[in-house]
């Protein structure tokens, strides 16, 4: 991916920005080792984002919802059941984590997710529900889960 530099400042009005999808259109939730991108606008027009949603390829459990913004700028990013992530620094961070552009870092920085903000991290179409909040969608996708969605 390109090394494209954001001010925290720019960053965080991305990730403040009122997002909604481009279109209407029906998105069915990505099945293991699958994923999916989803194309957002903000709501002045002005800035195009994608909300990512990936599915670990075993296990049921592990996942990944990402909000980029520019293509390729990853703005938040929630791992979910994988493995701890080590900052920069040499702290570990446990799984589930949620990643937040940081300046001069991009997505390298983990932060503990919080009970607050995501109660249900096992239900992952809640999750979701609870992402899409986060990253201040004011409309959201319709994305449908699968039989197989736990």
């Amino acid at each position: 991916m390109a090394d494209i530099e954001l001010t925290q400042a720019e960053a965080d009005a991305l990730i403040q920005l009122p997002k909604i999808p481009e279109n209407k259109d029906t998105w069915n939730y990505p099945p293991l080792g699958g994923s999916i991108s989803i194309p957002l606008i903000s709501t002045h027009k002005r800035e195009h984002f994608l909300l990512d949603i990936s599915r670990g390829q075993i296990n049921l459990t592990k996942g990944k919802y990402q909000n980029r913004s520019r293509e390729v700028i990853v703005l938040v990013r929630l791992d979910f059941g994988g493995s701890p992530h080590r900052n920069p620094d040499g702290e570990e961070i446990p799984s589930p984590h949620l990643h937040i552009y940081k300046e001069g870092y991009g997505h390298k920085w983990a932060y503990p997710i919080s009970a607050l903000e995501f109660p249900n991290i096992e239900d992952i179409g809640r999750t979701l529900y609870d992402f899409m909040k986060y990253c201040n969608m004011v409309e959201f996708p319709i994305v449908q889960m699968g039989l197989f969605t736990k």
